[in-house]
């Protein structure tokens, strides 16, 4: 089926980086956008700014998706927008340490924003999907999933319980007419990794980062009508880094 006229991406954490690239790169496509944002009211306008700038039409939301229910977020980007037919689970928080002196909070923390609450809006972005036959979700996981990385052990299960979450939901909707798919950055150049050693770069065979438009390249491909028969699929954007 082709895309509703109205159809709205919502996407979490998209007031900076990589979110910020993301909503972008969909709205440039044709989505209507939910620019949600935890903090960051100033980042968040200014991504709707430049949606707009550009020909678009978005707007910001701000919640917290690691604390409550995500139906209120829905809602209010269904009544301002349109019904949300992608959904870009985005949002993510790093609490590195070795394993043995992480604390409980250090844990919990990262697991509830970067995996709970991306269950959490996945099975809310369902049901309008399957009734619409035509939904597109995309999880940012990352190389660290599959791919050791010393001192972000709660980090890394949280990426690799997202892959993991990615291919199952993806088998049990793919009747449905949606598709569920995850992204895996390496070294993407963004605010989360400035404090990361500049020797992080030897380990990338492409050596140099990314950048937060080359990941929403990849998101705005598994989001578009051209992408309705990829799913449960990651596609790294790593520079080479799991090859």
């Amino acid at each position: 089926m082709a895309r509703p006229e109205n159809a709205t991406a919502l996407v979490t954490g998209a007031s900076k980086g990589i979110g910020s690239a993301i909503a972008q790169a969909l709205a440039a496509d044709g989505w209507l956008v939910a620019v949600n944002y935890r903090n960051d009211e100033a980042g968040a306008k200014a991504t709707v700014d430049a949606i707009e700038q550009a020909g678009g039409r978005a707007v910001a939301l701000a919640g917290d998706i690691a604390n409550g229910a995500p139906d209120e977020l829905f809602e209010r980007a269904e009544a301002e927008l349109g019904p949300v037919l992608a959904l870009v689970n985005n949002a993510g928080v790093r609490a590195d340490g070795l394993a043995i002196q992480l604390d409980d909070e250090a844990w919990d923390s990262v697991i509830a924003t970067n995996l709970s609450a991306a269950f959490r809006m996945t099975r809310r972005a369902m049901r309008p999907m399957i009734r619409a036959r035509y939904g597109r979700i995309v999880n940012v996981a990352s190389v660290v999933g599959p791919r050791a990385n010393v001192g972000q052990a709660n980090y890394a299960a949280a990426k690799a319980g997202l892959i993991g979450m990615t291919k199952t939901v993806a088998a049990e909707v793919a009747r449905r007419g949606v598709t569920v798919n995850a992204v895996a950055p390496g070294f993407i150049d963004t605010d989360m990794t400035k404090d990361l050693p500049d020797t992080v770069i030897e380990a990338v065979p492409a050596r140099r980062a990314g950048t937060p438009d080359e990941v929403g390249a990849a998101v705005r491909f598994l989001a578009s009508e051209d992408a309705g028969y990829v799913t449960g699929t990651t596609l790294f954007v790593d520079g080479g880094m799991s090859a």
